[in-house]
């Protein structure tokens, strides 16, 4: 397999420090073991930050770097402040309430930003020093969404991966932040993005449509001429590790004394990260709700919550375990005795055998996170149980309800549903607790951490993007142009000379562009051509009185120069639109801010100012429509940008080129400019040898590619200069 460079916020080790000895100790955790094995096998590297080791003497330090180096751990040492910034700062009070959609505890000002870009900029340096042709990059998570795009432009034919461990929120939510374009363009620099689920798959392509106005098709993207694959790949853990624990014979003593001690008493277990996402205040209040509705209940449950500390120096989590704290206090103050309390509240951190023993001795487990994006935990929980008994309780927004569905589905919002729920699994007969935790074990064993790690690779290593062709851009199309004596251009109008606009009548022709053809036109041994999906009377009155050539509607309409006659295609007819007229207009009543546009041979349904995510998907609806309408005819059916033509086979910028050129002298050079489908004819059509420029970033066959119309207009300006 290829060399594999992981890049992640921590490397899988903690760095334990015991007077003058030093150690470095892989962390436990599902990242460091499902990829522990492909890290080995591929002798790879694995980059990320080692943790505080500002208060190790030099000669630990050393050690350190001594231990780590062996591993094949590169580590990113991070300043106090860079910490308090980029990780604490930005990546934990901005990216991550965010995601998990709590905006009111984004801060106010936006004032981390700039670590955050920085400590990604440090990453992608490093990962660039230690990349070698060949390796295979995968970045992992919220806190270096910008990586990608980095390495890119540092190693743009390396193959990277990158996967958010974190939900991907709504675009509505995700369009709320300042520097959403920048973290977007960041994770579109790699070949494969990938979510644990398929709705974090749609919010991420909705909001590349919204933002960028990008289309998924299917499951890719064109972006700056690559294709990037998008895919759910939902995470799994070690369960042939977490089964084995599950039999060892001091986790069955652990289990026995749990149960002697809770004798009489049925015990609920939850265990999470004391974070604010985790819904721990609302499982407490539906513990407390049913303890008020079920009195014979009192004395006989047992709930044990283990909260383990989470960004302490975070003010946010520091207010929330005084909230967990005061309702643990009350609930006990309530239901409790002088011989036991109803809830056992653990705030510290548990070891894997600790773990696994209250799985196992648990008759429900509650995960209720108010979102999660998968949620580990649920996975844990049924690989520990062989007895195949126990009820797992799971909320309907972690991301792991898309895979466990016979657990019992939740919504932690609704604290009576809750305690309803609560009392239900308690309650629950043997034969369906074991129906239900097989199915769960069975899908916890056939997609476990390896599972995972490998369907990611497989898939990266089977996007044939890899090796990217370098098209030349600006400077290389202005060098050929200066040295050929004798030019033709042929040159699209919107997207190409002047931006897209709301309506098409607003994409009025501007002084310095009219004096910019007229230049060119102007020069010895140049003609100018704009070729256009325009009516000709907007052609006419736009630029007729400029001295170039004019071809409307793809090439339907053509004139020579001023005062020369326009001259339509031979053999097209108009009569095939009462076919698809009605379908056009039923389409602009049901869509908002869409209309159609009637030409002299084709029918154009517009939809820039509808709602970006409705007019995309009612516009592949319409183009599946009129196929079916129009099989059999003439026709074809066009995608644009933001709008459907419909138009006569035939009809096509390509039919241009032999006009512009009757009459031309050998070794002129052919210039053609253009930015969407229809301008694929034309580069189509050009003679060999020709120049043809993409203004974008989609796919196209030009042999060179500029970023819009502002550098179209740089490139033909720089002609003038010669």
């Amino acid at each position: 397999m290829p060399r594999l460079l992981l890049v992640s916020n921590r490397l899988p080790v903690t760095v334990k420090a015991e007077k003058d000895q030093v150690s470095v100790v892989r962390s436990p955790g599902g990242l460091a073991t499902g990829l522990s094995r492909p890290h080995e096998r591929s002798s790879g590297v694995w980059i990320g930050w080692p943790g505080d080791v500002s208060r190790l003497s030099a000669a630990q330090r050393t050690r350190v770097e001594s231990q780590l180096s062996e591993l094949r751990l590169v580590p990113l040492h991070l300043s106090p402040s860079e910490v308090s910034r980029y990780y604490e700062g930005y990546s934990n009070r901005v990216l991550w309430p965010l995601f998990h959609y709590l905006p009111d505890r984004v801060p106010r000002q936006d004032r981390d930003w700039e670590a955050y870009a920085k400590v990604n900029e440090r990453f992608a340096d490093l990962v660039a020093r230690h990349y070698q042709p060949g390796d295979t990059i995968w970045v992992h998570d919220y806190q270096l969404m910008l990586v990608p795009g980095l390495l890119r432009q540092r190693l743009p034919e390396a193959r990277i991966g990158y996967f958010l461990h974190i939900p991907f929120p709504s675009s509505e939510l995700f369009r709320s932040l300042p520097h959403r374009a920048e973290l977007l363009r960041g994770l579109l620099g790699a070949d494969l993005v990938g979510f644990h689920t398929p709705s974090y798959v749609h919010h991420f392509s909705s909001t590349l449509l919204r933002l960028l106005g990008l289309e998924t098709d299917i499951d890719h993207v064109t972006y700056e001429g690559r294709s990037v694959r998008l895919g759910a790949f939902p995470m799994g853990i070690d369960t042939a590790s977490f089964e084995s624990l599950a039999h060892d014979a001091g986790v069955l003593e652990e289990v026995r004394i749990t149960r002697e001690r809770s004798a009489g008493q049925r015990l609920l277990v939850g265990i999470d990260r004391l974070d604010y996402t985790k819904g721990i205040p609302r499982r407490l209040l539906a513990v407390q709700r049913l303890l008020e509705r079920e009195p014979t209940l009192r004395g006989r449950l047992r709930f044990i919550q283990v909260a383990v500390p989470s960004r302490t120096a975070v003010e946010d989590y520091a207010a929330y375990r005084d909230k967990v704290d005061e309702l643990v206090g009350r609930i006990n103050g309530l239901y409790g005795s002088v011989h036991n309390v109803p809830v056992h509240y653990l705030y510290r951190s548990f070891n894997e055998r600790q773990l696994v023993g209250l799985y196992r001795a648990a008759d429900v487990m509650l995960v209720t996170p108010i979102r999660d994006g998968m949620n580990l935990v649920a996975k844990e929980f049924c690989a520990a149980r062989p007895d195949e008994d126990g009820v797992l309780i799971l909320s309907e927004f972690a991301g792991a309800a898309t895979e466990l569905r016979e657990a019992v589905i939740v919504n932690p919002y609704d604290v009576e549903a809750m305690a309803d729920t609560i009392h239900r699994a308690l309650e629950m007969p043997v034969e369906e607790r074991r129906k239900r935790m097989q199915a769960l074990r069975a899908q916890v064993k056939s997609r476990d951490v390896h599972w995972w790690v490998s369907h990611f690779l497989d898939t990266l290593q089977s996007v044939p993007t890899p090796t990217v062709r370098s098209v030349p851009g600006a400077a290389e199309a202005i060098a050929r142009l200066k040295e050929s004596p004798r030019r033709v251009l042929l040159l699209d109008y919107d997207g190409t000379l002047v931006g897209y606009t709301a309506r098409p009548e607003q994409a009025v022709p501007d002084p310095e562009l009219k004096k910019l053809l007229a230049r060119l036109a102007a020069l010895p041994d140049t003609s100018v051509h704009i070729v256009s999906g325009r009516f000709r009377e907007k052609l006419e009155e736009w630029l007729g009185d400029l001295p170039v050539g004019l071809h409307a509607e793809h090439g339907l309409w053509s004139r020579s120069g001023p005062g020369a006659p326009w001259r339509m295609l031979e053999g097209v007819s108009p009569e095939w639109k009462e076919r698809a007229r009605p379908l056009l207009d039923t389409f602009s009543s049901h869509v908002p801010g869409s209309f159609v546009e009637e030409k002299t041979a084709s029918l154009a349904w517009h939809y820039r100012q509808a709602d970006a995510g409705y007019g995309s998907w009612q516009a592949r609806e319409l183009r599946l429509k009129l196929c079916d309408v129009l099989a059999d005819s003439p026709l074809e059916v066009l995608p644009g940008d933001k709008v459907v033509e419909v138009r006569p086979r035939g009809v096509q910028k390509g039919r241009v080129v032999a006009q512009a050129l009757e009459g031309v002298a050998p070794g002129t050079l052919v210039a053609a400019f253009g930015d969407d489908r229809t301008d694929e004819d034309l580069f189509a059509a050009l003679p060999e040898g020709s120049l043809s420029v993409h203004a974008g970033g989609k796919t196209s066959r030009a042999t060179h590619r500029v970023n819009g119309s502002v550098e179209v207009r740089k490139v033909l300006a720089a002609l003038l200069e010669a």
